[in-house]
């Protein structure tokens, strides 16, 4: 007769003190400063949105969504918002356009390729405000670089400083010159990290240089790509546009380069309508997290992981 034996059931797995003890060590100190410098701001920003308070007063009254109503119902928001969105449209494609061109051609053996990727890479770490600056030299009609290239081909130099369409293209041609290298070198990095195997087998199968590179290569980037266009997204739309529109234009002319980022400056700062100025500020934040999880819910399902 065959005895059975019951299996005890086995218990569930605790994970010991230690473990919770170094996962606090390590990342407790990274969750507090990120409660205290983000989410804290943030929701400090949501509540004074909610309220009439000027800068430097002592007071302040409750007002709902007021602020709201009132930026909706500004004649100004209309041409505010077009402007964000040319702007953001303008930089964040052609940032990953130059940007992967750049990288394909810094990924050939070339001569003093090393120091042309430096070269590239160098406007990203400079200043934003000193990039302004020196740019604002660069398009002086009279004795700009642009104003005499074109006198050279026999063109008018346009009006940079006084027309609102011009001088927005002229903050954006400065944008991407500023920020092409951070992409170029990102999408350089992924580019070398593709493995060969792939584009010989490729090459063995009669298949031209193109038709690998869409076929193989950049299916192969979409990580990056997405990736980039997140965070290029949300750099053009914050601290990354404001320094240099401050520097060249502040946002003028005819508020023609004045972005959500550059109006929140000015409600708050120069006019003094802080209250004003964080409902801004909380709609910029709206309209960046919903722009970002469209990318990562809609561009991810194209993504191909290794």
């Amino acid at each position: 007769m065959t005895t059975l034996h019951r299996v005890p059931a086995a218990r569930p797995r605790t994970t010991p003190w230690r473990s919770w003890g170094t996962f606090l060590l390590l990342a407790g100190p990274n969750v507090a400063l990120l409660v205290l410098f983000v989410y804290k701001p943030l929701i400090q920003n949501v509540q004074y949105s909610l309220l009439h308070w000027n800068l430097g007063s002592d007071t302040a009254t409750a007002i709902g969504l007021e602020n709201y109503r009132n930026y909706f119902s500004d004649p100004k928001t209309p041409a505010v918002l077009l402007t964000t969105l040319v702007f953001a449209v303008v930089t964040v494609g052609g940032c990953m356009a130059i940007g992967l061109a750049l990288a394909r051609l810094l990924d050939r053996e070339l001569r003093g390729r090393t120091f042309v990727r430096a070269a590239v890479f160098a406007p990203y770490v400079l200043s934003g405000v000193a990039v302004g600056m020196c740019w604002l030299f660069v398009f002086d009609p009279q004795y700009g670089l642009v104003s005499g290239l074109l006198r050279g081909l026999g063109l008018t130099s346009p009006n940079w400083y006084n027309d609102p369409d011009w001088a927005l293209a002229m903050v954006c041609i400065v944008y991407l010159w500023k920020y092409v290298g951070y992409v170029a070198i990102i999408y350089l990095a992924a580019l070398q990290s593709v493995p060969g195997d792939l584009l010989e087998a490729a090459q063995i199968d009669g298949a031209s240089p193109l038709r690998t590179f869409w076929s193989i290569v950049f299916p192969l980037l979409s990580p990056t790509t997405l990736f980039l266009s997140v965070t290029v997204f949300i750099e053009s739309n914050s601290g990354g546009s404001f320094d240099i529109i401050r520097a060249m234009t502040k946002g003028g002319p005819l508020e023609g380069t004045t972005t959500m980022v550059y109006q929140v400056y000015q409600e708050a700062f120069v006019d003094g309508s802080a209250g004003y100025a964080s409902a801004i500020a909380t709609l910029l934040f709206l309209g960046l997290l919903a722009v970002t999880l469209v990318q990562m819910v809609f561009i991810e399902r194209k993504v191909h992981y290794r």
